[in-house]
């Protein structure tokens, strides 16, 4: 009986994952039929050629002991392996005989196979031997021959299968990699099939959704372009007025009601300028100006302009190259939404190229955690939510990552990875 833990441990014992694949799930099945059908026709010949070749042998015995009854009956001497209860003859067919009733029998005599036909005579066993050597070497031939025609049908089945399947597979694998670099945002990516280009010539599964993706690529991509267009012309469109009306608030007299109008139209402004930069990451038309930079001075700096109250932590100061007016964004937006939505302390933290921006709120969302910020949707209640879409869209323009967590004791937690972390 198993220890518990040996049954624990095999529980858990997981296959290679190769074993996973199309290709060798297929090869498996191929080689279990092809096994299967080799062994029920092996099994159809090697009986009916045994059948046969037993009863050529039984004819052959019956037809020496019908000369060796005539002989015995007249008198004349008996031929060569004949006679009466002769020596080898299996006790089982002498019984036979000896109750009455003829018989045959294949038994080994002097390390030969032979085939014993006998007859009653007298009250004995009149018998006659013939010799089952070749009719025993043809059988074992016989099945030799199938189990090796066996083995190269296998092996033949089993190659052409494998690369039937491989081609059907890499088919499948490139659909997979246009689906997954569609995902990361490339909208160009096409599988292009070539079967799929005639509309008169036959296509299989594969080449049906190949097609299916590309359609759906090109509707996509359609649709976020015009949605972007949208987006960016309404933009344009609303700057002349908001400047406008940013001037004229600027003469009225100062009051209340006067502060009222100028901070909503600096939101309003801002919300515009928001909508104009996620319109260029969305057209993915940005340019890059990297340069080397010291990573502590650099966010001291993007501290000092935030006029917040942010307690910074140099673990480990860094040189990075990368587009500073672009990360100076990146960490201006995370720390403006960690006071925001967050509670103080705010900490930002640079440990290499890694840096954090911590706050000691509830922590952000469960959707964002998951799945990254959502435009216009913003888990505190306030703001409009495009401040960390920008930040994570500037992030992967200078090809950095930036994850949210939940702090270890409650908060929110920024972890952006510069490139060389």
């Amino acid at each position: 009986m198993k220890h518990p833990k040996h049954l624990k441990h095999l529980k858990h014992l997981k296959l290679p994952a190769w074993t996973a694949t199309l290709t060798w799930k297929s090869a498996c099945f191929i080689v279990v039929m092809c096994c299967s059908l080799a062994a029920v026709l092996g099994a159809l010949v090697h009986v009916e050629v045994t059948r046969q070749t037993v009863a050529t042998a039984r004819e052959k015995a019956l037809g020496k002991l019908h000369d060796v009854t005539r002989a015995y009956e007249a008198g004349e001497p008996l031929p060569r392996g004949a006679g009466l209860d002769p020596a080898g003859l299996p006790p089982e067919l002498r019984a036979l005989a000896v109750s009455g009733r003829r018989g045959t029998l294949v038994a080994d005599y002097r390390g030969r196979p032979t085939m014993w036909a006998a007859a009653p005579a007298d009250g004995r066993a009149l018998a006659a031997a013939v010799d089952y050597g070749q009719s025993s070497r043809t059988i074992s031939g016989l099945d030799h021959a199938i189990i090796g025609s066996s083995l190269l049908a296998i092996g033949g089945t089993l190659l052409v299968g494998a690369f039937a399947v491989t081609r059907v597979t890499r088919r499948l694998h490139q659909t997979a990699l246009v689906a997954r670099r569609i995902t990361q945002g490339d909208l160009d990516a096409r599988v292009d099939d070539p079967r799929t280009r005639t509309p008169s010539r036959h296509q299989d599964e594969v080449a049906t959704v190949a097609a299916a993706l590309d359609t759906m690529a090109g509707s996509l991509q359609s649709k976020l372009e015009s949605e972007r267009r949208f987006t960016a012309d309404v933009a344009h469109e609303l700057r002349t007025p908001l400047t406008g009306l940013h001037a004229a608030s600027e003469l009225l007299p100062e009051g209340r009601p006067t502060e009222l109008v100028r901070e909503r139209v600096r939101t309003m402004r801002q919300l515009t300028e928001d909508l104009l930069e996620i319109s260029r990451l969305d057209s993915g038309s940005e340019v890059v100006e990297s340069d080397l930079h010291q990573l502590g001075r650099l966010v001291r700096r993007v501290v000092r302009a935030s006029g917040a109250d942010t307690e910074v932590v140099i673990v480990r100061d860094a040189h990075v190259e990368t587009d500073r007016r672009r990360l100076e964004r990146v960490l201006g937006n995370l720390v403006a939404n960690a006071h925001k939505h967050g509670r103080p302390p705010v900490v930002l933290t640079v440990d290499g190229p890694v840096v954090t921006v911590r706050d000691h709120g509830d922590g952000f969302p469960e959707y964002l955690a998951a799945h990254g910020p959502q435009r216009f949707r913003s888990g505190g209640g306030k703001g409009h939510g495009l401040g960390l879409t920008i930040a994570v869209g500037q992030a992967a323009v200078i090809g950095a990552r930036l994850e949210f967590r939940h702090a270890e004791g409650g908060g929110g937690l920024a972890v952006l990875g510069l490139p060389g972390s």
